[in-house]
């Protein structure tokens, strides 16, 4: 075989076509790899093992048939809030569920493509945090050092496709949640817009907060994925148009206007850029510009956004959590946020709601003058393993929110955004930035995504090799 630990999609998906390796060799090598780092990287829940190399030599039955599907033989793993049929879906909490009776909508279509799920990645407490850590499986580690963590919630896709794993990971964003792990894990993270990808049989998430999207190491890949998984299943209460993600991957973006978008939104935490980050996103904001873009320091207007976030979010957390069959195995600030969901609920959320079209026409307005807007995904680098394991709901809320004040806005919108690698610190920790648009944007975010990638080759650099020892997750 000669693809490599850290050969992507297109890359897994030629040497199939060309039959210099077998789905069964990849999904045992991907399996093989996930138990030899569990104990140091620790990314997955759940790994299908003799399922899914069953599920792979079916693939290779059907590929010596002349059978040809996007994902066909190729390992992919989903997040622990995604269905899988005989899995169960504890959304990164401690306790014992059923398992899911069938395939999220996700899950389908990734099977409905040929791809093979090896696994569930880690999660945390119900993705309220930008850290993957809890005591249902422990803390998942970046693999571009294990003392930090890869952010969250979609911290174990993160850092199972930044340490080579899998080739490619879904995860759901939000508040974040897609773009900031892939900011600290050196990845390139789709954040769709609101219905892309059907979240079925989980309908207008969080209050509309959450999507699900693509984790990869380039961005043709993860444009790959999201075509894989977009599409609406009928019950969905949001359904935009279909989009051409990969075709955009190939398109040049034209010659854009972009505003580098420095001030977070009102967050009361006193934020501002760490200079690694400042230094980071400055350099390729030159380099965009240098790409024959304009680029000009802007500001939308984000008025008070944070308290929708707040109103919807809160009150998402307290319904998931109230359907947990054992709470008192729940974190002490999960709790805390099912009391505050009670006061939220009803008028207050949708009130929240209410906001979102005035919301749209005051912070689009800076559509008007430019075409995308750049900005840091995170205000640091990654923290430490253990930042925030002692500290109580209020602390723990101002921690996240100053590390992580730039991306939940565009979750509130339900607008998309793409994190790309902005390089590493003197540390060696990566950093991220976004870029965001107006809704139904995708196609040309992941344009300007391309022509970044193709002038900074970020996918060239890989994290150091992790000490690994042979641990096997639990397996079904």
């Amino acid at each position: 075989m000669s693809t490599d630990e850290f050969g992507g999609l297109a890359e897994h998906i030629r040497e199939l076509r060309d039959g210099h390796t077998s789905s069964e060799t990849l999904v045992a090598s991907a399996i093989e790899r996930i138990e030899a780092s569990q104990s140091t990287i620790n990314a997955f829940r759940w790994v299908r093992g003799e399922q899914a190399l069953a599920e792979a030599r079916e693939a290779d039955r059907r590929l010596a048939a002349g059978e040809q599907l996007p994902l066909l033989g190729v390992p992919m793993a989903v997040k622990d809030d995604t269905d899988v049929a005989g899995l169960p879906t504890l959304f990164g909490c401690q306790g014992e569920t059923a398992a899911a009776a069938a395939d999220g909508e996700t899950t389908r279509r990734l099977r409905a493509a040929g791809a093979v799920i090896v696994g569930k990645t880690n999660s945390c407490e119900l993705g309220q945090w930008p850290f993957t850590e809890g005591p249902a499986f422990g803390a998942t580690r970046n693999p571009w050092s294990l003392d930090h963590t890869p952010g969250g919630s979609s911290g174990g896709s993160a850092a199972a496709v930044a340490a080579g794993l899998v080739p490619a990971a879904v995860g759901s964003d939000g508040a974040g949640s897609i773009r900031i792990p892939s900011a600290w894990t050196h990845l390139v993270g789709i954040k769709p817009q609101r219905g892309r990808v059907s979240l079925y049989p989980y309908t207008d998430a969080f209050h509309g907060l959450a999507v699900n999207g693509p984790l990869a190491r380039t961005v043709a890949d993860a444009a790959l994925l999201l075509d894989v998984v977009q599409g609406s299943h009928p019950e969905d209460l949001h359904r935009p148009d279909a989009i051409d993600a990969s075709a955009a991957a190939r398109r040049e973006p034209g010659t854009l206007r972009i505003a580098l978008a420095w001030r977070p939104p009102m967050t009361l935490t006193g934020t501002k850029p760490h200079p690694e980050v400042r230094r980071a996103v400055t350099a390729l904001a030159e380099a965009l510009a240098r790409l024959g873009h304009t680029v000009e320091e802007a500001r939308p207007r984000y008025g008070l956004i944070g308290l929708s976030l707040v109103a919807r979010g809160t009150t998402g957390v307290g319904e998931l959590a109230a359907l947990h069959p054992q709470p008192a195995l729940l974190d002490r600030r999960t709790r805390s946020a099912m009391r505050s969901a009670r006061l939220l609920r009803g008028p207050v959320v949708r009130a929240a709601r209410a906001r979102e079209s005035r919301q749209h026409r005051r912070i689009g307005a800076i559509f008007d003058t430019y075409d995308v807007i750049l900005a840091p995904t995170t205000a640091t680098p990654p923290p430490r393993i253990g930042t925030f394991d002692d500290l109580g709901t209020w602390r723990t809320n101002a921690t996240m929110t100053a590390a992580c004040p730039y991306a939940f806005p565009w979750n509130v919108l339900g607008w998309p955004g793409v994190n790309v690698p902005a390089g590493l610190t003197a540390d060696g920790l990566p950093v991220g930035a976004q870029l965001l648009g107006p809704a139904g944007s995708e196609e040309r975010l992941i344009s300007l995504a391309a022509q970044l990638e193709a002038d900074q080759r970020w996918y060239e650099k890989r994290p150091p090799a992790p000490a690994i020892k042979g641990t096997t997750p639990v397996e079904q």
